[in-house]
């Protein structure tokens, strides 16, 4: 049994703005192209883009839920990225030499006591992804809607932050593709891990408010996870309305 492919959506600045794209060419190893290429390190954070370490090293949505509500536009050419928020005006910049920019920008939207923003890096071999691996987030659409119908409310699937999502399968069927191979598009992916979730999950994406129980929500089903993540084993083509299923 297959499902389609719905949306594709990366994060070019990690926590920093979501954007959707009709296609993406996946390549064996690697994350998602321009997927958390940047990422605002803290003050308390020695990260310097030269390899990958984990989330608690910099500014992210679980800690500061006003970043949820940032969409982004990368202009590739010129790797320039114009973010937008319902509280703030626009922003046009390049992370590559205007991190200061980016960083007063989000001032307003960083909690009081708290390691504050310092500067933006650049990721030098793979996105700043959550797994210690390079991964694409695969989202069951019917896994989201059981959420919902449990929450008793109608959800975005931003507040997710994945990168690809797929409809007509059953609820939480992604569980059992753990190690085994998927085929998505005319690549191949085997997802490893269950994708566990967070605080970030409960900042609504149009308001960055947080204004639903997610986590207390999941533990419904005995866990706290949704999604999993892949590591992607044949280079291939994706886009919206192609197949994804067990290969």
């Amino acid at each position: 049994m297959t499902g389609r492919i719905t949306d594709i959506l990366r994060y070019p600045i990690k926590s920093h703005g979501r954007e959707a794209v009709a296609r993406v060419a996946l390549t064996r190893g690697q994350t998602l192209p321009w997927d958390r290429l940047w990422a605002v390190a803290h003050e308390e954070s020695a990260a310097d883009g030269a390899q990958w370490v984990p989330c608690q090293n910099f500014s992210r949505v679980s800690k500061a839920p006003g970043l949820q509500a940032i969409e982004a536009r990368l202009d590739e050419a010129t790797a320039t990225v114009t973010l937008t928020h319902p509280d703030l005006a626009p922003l046009t910049f390049r992370p590559d030499d205007e991190g200061a920019r980016l960083i007063a920008w989000t001032r307003s939207l960083m909690p009081q006591g708290r390691a504050a923003s310092a500067r933006v890096i650049r990721a030098a071999e793979r996105g700043f992804t959550d797994s210690d691996f390079p991964s694409v987030t695969l989202c069951n659409r019917s896994s989201h809607r059981a959420v919902e119908q449990r929450l008793g409310r109608e959800l975005s699937i931003h507040r997710w932050r994945g990168n690809i999502f797929f409809d007509g399968l059953a609820p939480w069927e992604e569980f059992d593709w753990i190690d085994r191979e998927v085929q998505i598009g005319s690549a191949v992916v085997i997802p490893r891990e269950r994708t566990d979730r967070c605080l970030a999950t409960h900042a609504n994406p149009e308001t960055g408010r947080r204004d639903a129980g997610i986590l207390a929500t999941l533990d419904h089903w005995g866990h706290r996870d949704f999604s999993v993540r892949a590591e992607i084993v044949k280079s291939g083509e994706v886009a919206a309305g192609d197949q994804i299923g067990r290969a």
